[in-house]
Order: structure tokens, then C-alpha cells, then sequence
């Protein structure tokens, strides 16, 4: 394995954990600043809605620049922006640093990707691109669990030093251990790089990230919910269930980036199709809390071994010109999350109840599949006219 991706996922690690352990925090930080949590919230709403401007925007501006030095500084943009959440004497301050470290999310594992890719063989590119991402679902795992009680005893801005602390090693790591690539491959133009989006693939597989991303996260939003209104669970159980959950990303991650270098759009069908089945399952047995247990960790698994290769297709559609490609599909992961909240929400608004979310997250799965059947229908006849093509020129030059 190159050192450069173990410096990767420790930056992932960094940002994913900035993304969620705020969660955890939010009674500590809406006291501190004499707000209440529903304002204190806005830090998560702010830090996302950021995430995918910068995935678009700020990779926009960067694209020319080598992508090893773009790391470096956007790795310095999310120190600066923790120190400041770290530092923050104010409410506005505290967003401030939250919107500056944010602006560097997308762009991040936008480029990373692409630069994951480039340091393996191209038989293993998808699994690069897990072993970054594997620092985001350690987060989740162990990072947020960690950042929340160590923020619980030592006051919260404890936890945003500790993150910048991360945010060090992982620059450090990234200058010492990443390659710097040649200059054909450093240096993009933006008007190739938005050419990509002439693309139909590009666009589908865009979408398919929205919706696929979006099943899962509709049903996890309001999973505490189910947990404990549906399945009786004691409130002080469910920070362990979402350990188990994070186990089933950690872990779903690594196979669903092995399995995408073998067949990249088998193992997408398969993944969504088996996503939709555990969500189907979970509504049906929420009740059980022995079911639940499964289906939760089954859940993270088939939900988050998707993500590899979503991020692989839209990359392999924009081959020339992947930056901005990758940035955006970034972008759609973020957008999938708010989609499945907002309709999860509606659900639980409409009276159907905390089982609701995890319904409507099936169905947007579902969407995703057949997104996913079309797409490769449409390619695939590309590909047959294109063998026409060429077999009839042939047989005319005969």
C-alpha cells in the first residue's frame, strides 16, 4: 500500500470526524454560547451546505493548480478553519470556522480521489479510493464516540484542538508522502474539466450517487427515533448501535472497493439492490430488537460499499477530465444526505410513523437501481453502435 494513502485517510479521517462529532456536542456548545440547540444546529446545516459549495466552487478555481499542492492547502484551509472553532469566543465565530473548514470537505475527497487513483494500478483504483475513504468511516467509528466524551470531560473545544492537531499530521503526512505526479496530470484546464459534464454518464452517475447515498441516509437520520420509540431500545444504548453501524462502514467500505475493481456496475447492482432488501427488512422487523441489530450494521455495510464505486463510475466517465467530476460527485453525496433527511422528515411530519424513513429510504434506493439499469443500457448501446460502426467501415474497406 503507498504511504501517500495512509496520509489521505488520516486527512479524511480529520474531516469526517470536523462533519460529525458536532452532533454529539451540540447541548455543550448551545450552553456555552447561550443559544438554543436548534440554533446550535445550524452548525451542522452551515458546515454541509458549505461542503457542497467547496466541492464544486473551490474545485473549480483549483483545478490548474498541481494536485499535490492543492492538498497541501487545502489541508491548511481546515486546520485554520478548527482553530478558529477551537478559539471561537462567539456563536458567529464558531460558524465562521466551521464554513472555512467545510469549504475544504468536498474539494478534499474530491481530489483525493482522483490522486488515491493515481497511486496504484489501475486494476486496484477503486480500492485506493476506499482506502481514503476508510478514514471517513473511522471516523464515524471511532473518532465521533472518542471526540464527543473527550469534548463531554474536557469541554468542547477540547475536541475541535484535538481535531487540529489531526489536522497537522495529516498536512505533514501529505507533504512527506504524496507523490508529486507529472505535469500532464497535475495541471487540468477548467474548460475541459467542465466538458465532462457534457456527458450523459457523467450526469447518471451523478444521480445515481443522490439517490443511492440518499436510501441509506434517509433511513439513518432518524434512526435514534426508531431505536427507541420502534424497537425499545434505552437511550443509552443507541451511541453503541451506531458503533455497530460505523463497524458495518468501516467494513462494507473495504469489500465494496474490492469488489468494484473486479466488476465495477455487477457489484453497484448488487450493492443497491441488496440496500433496498435490508431497508425493506428493517421496516418489516423494527420491532425486533435482534433484527434491528443485524439490519443496522447490514445497512451501514451494503449502504456506505457503495461509495467507492460510485466515486470509480463517475471518474471512469470523465477519464480526461476528472477533477471537477469527482468534486461534483462529492457534492452529490452531501445532497443525497439532505435529500433522504428531508423526505425522511416529511414522512415522520405526514403521521406515518419512525418506521417511515426507513420506507421511503427503500424507495429512493429503488430509484437508484433502476437509474443504474438505465445508465448501463444507454452505454451499452453506445458501445454496440460503436462495434457497428467500425465492422461496417471494415467491411467496406474490404
Amino acid at each position: 500500500m503507498p504511504l501517500g494513502l495512509l496520509a489521505l485517510a488520516i486527512g479524511g479521517f480529520g474531516i469526517g470526524l470536523t462533519e460529525f462529532v458536532i452532533m454529539g456536542l451540540l447541548p455543550e456548545v448551545a450552553a456555552d454560547f447561550g443559544i438554543t440547540e436548534g440554533v446550535a444546529g445550524w452548525l451542522i446545516t452551515g458546515y454541509a451546505l458549505s461542503v457542497v459549495v467547496g466541492a464544486v466552487g473551490v474545485t473549480a478555481v483549483v483545478t490548474r493548480f498541481p494536485r499535490k499542492n492543492v492538498l497541501v492547502a487545502l489541508m491548511g484551509l481546515f486546520i485554520a478553519g478548527n482553530l478558529v472553532s477551537a478559539l471561537a469566543g462567539t456563536y458567529e465565530a464558531m460558524m465562521f470556522g466551521r464554513i472555512v473548514a467545510a469549504l475544504c470537505h468536498g474539494a478534499f475527497f474530491g481530489i483525493g480521489a482522483v490522486v488515491a487513483a493515481s497511486l496504484v494500478a489501475p486494476e486496484k483504483k477503486a480500492g485506493a479510493i476506499a482506502m481514503m475513504f476508510a478514514g471517513l468511516t473511522a471516523a464515524n467509528v471511532l473518532g465521533v464516540p472518542f471526540g464527543t466524551l473527550l469534548g463531554q470531560t474536557y469541554g468542547w473545544r477540547s475536541t475541535f484542538w484535538a481535531i487540529t492537531v489531526i489536522g497537522v499530521v495529516a498536512l505533514v503526512g501529505i507533504v512527506a508522502l504524496v507523490p508529486v505526479t507529472s505535469d500532464a496530470e497535475v495541471r487540468g484546464d477548467l474548460r475541459s474539466e467542465l466538458g465532462a459534464f457534457r456527458r450523459l454518464q457523467v450526469w447518471l452517475s451523478i444521480a445515481i450517487t443522490v439517490l443511492g447515498y440518499g436510501g441509506m441516509f434517509g433511513a439513518f437520520t432518524y434512526i435514534a427515533f426508531t431505536l427507541t420509540d420502534v424497537s425499545g431500545f434505552a437511550s443509552s444504548s443507541v451511541p453503541w448501535l451506531l458503533i455497530l453501524f460505523g463497524v458495518g462502514l468501516f467494513i462494507g467500505n473495504y469489500l465494496g472497493g474490492k469488489a468494484a475493481d473486479r466488476n465495477l456496475t455487477a457489484t453497484l447492482l448488487v450493492l443497491l439492490v441488496a440496500l433496498t432488501a435490508v431497508l425493506v427488512l428493517f421496516a418489516f422487523t423494527a420491532e425486533s430488537q435482534i433484527a434491528t441489530v443485524a439490519s443496522l450494521f447490514l445497512m451501514g455495510a451494503f449502504g456506505f460499499a457503495t461509495v467507492p464505486g460510485l466515486q470509480m463510475r463517475v471518474m471512469s466517465f470523465a477519464e480526461d477530465a476528472p477533477t471537477m467530476a469527482s468534486g461534483a460527485n462529492i457534492a452529490a453525496f452531501n445532497l443525497g444526505n439532505a435529500l433522504g433527511a428531508w423526505i425522511g422528515g416529511v414522512t415522520i411530519t405526514a403521521g406515518l410513523g419512525y418506521t417511515s424513513p426507513i420506507w421511503a429510504g427503500a424507495g429512493i434506493t429503488v430509484a437508484a437501481v433502476v437509474v443504474l439499469v438505465v445508465a448501463t443500457a444507454v452505454q451499452r448501446e453506445r458501445v454496440d453502435k460503436g462495434r457497428r460502426i467500425i465492422h461496417l467501415h471494415t467491411q467496406s474497406a474490404h
